[in-house]
C-alpha cells in the first residue's frame, strides 16, 4: 500500500508553526541587530562587546569591526529567509563565535548563556527546515 504525501498546513501542524516562528525570528533579529551596529540604538557602544583578543586579530579598529559584524548579521538573516537549511547552521556557528568572544571579554556570561540557547534554537530551525522543505500549503478553511 502506498501513501501519498500531503503538504503540511501552517494552521494545523505544530512542527511547521515552530519552523515558521524560528525562521521569521532568525530572519528579523539578525537583520535588526546588524543594522543597529551602525545606528547604536539598542546598545550605546557595541565595541564594549568585542574582546581585545578578537580585535587584535582583525584589521581596523573596534568600530570598523562592529560594522563588519553588522553586515555579517544582516547577510545571515537574509540567508535564513531564503535558505533556512543553510541559514540555521550559519547563524548557529555565528552565535558560537559570539559566545566565545563574550567569554573572552568577561562579565557577559549571562548574555553568552542566552546566546547558547539561541544557538540551539538555530540548530532546531535547521532540522525543521529539512523536515518541512518547501511544500507548505496555505491555511485552508
Amino acid at each position: 500500500m502506498t501513501t501519498t504525501h500531503r503538504p503540511a498546513r501552517i494552521g494545523t501542524d505544530p512542527g511547521i508553526q515552530a519552523f515558521w516562528a524560528l525562521r521569521i525570528g532568525f530572519t528579523a533579529l539578525p537583520v535588526l541587530f546588524g543594522i543597529d551596529k551602525f545606528a547604536n540604538v539598542l546598545a550605546d557602544d557595541w565595541t564594549k562587546y568585542l574582546a581585545v583578543q578578537v580585535n587584535d586579530l582583525i584589521p581596523g579598529d573596534a568600530a570598523q569591526a562592529m560594522h563588519a559584524v553588522g553586515v555579517v548579521e544582516v547577510v545571515a538573516g537574509l540567508v535564513v529567509l531564503l535558505l533556512p537549511r543553510v541559514g540555521g547552521p550559519l547563524v548557529a556557528a555565528w552565535l558560537a563565535g559570539i559566545i566565545v568572544n563574550l567569554l573572552l571579554v568577561g562579565g557577559y556570561g549571562d548574555v553568552a548563556l542566552r546566546d547558547f540557547g539561541l544557538m540551539l534554537a538555530a540548530l532546531v530551525l535547521s532540522r525543521l527546515a529539512w523536515a518541512y522543505p518547501t511544500d507548505v500549503a496555505p491555511i485552508r478553511r
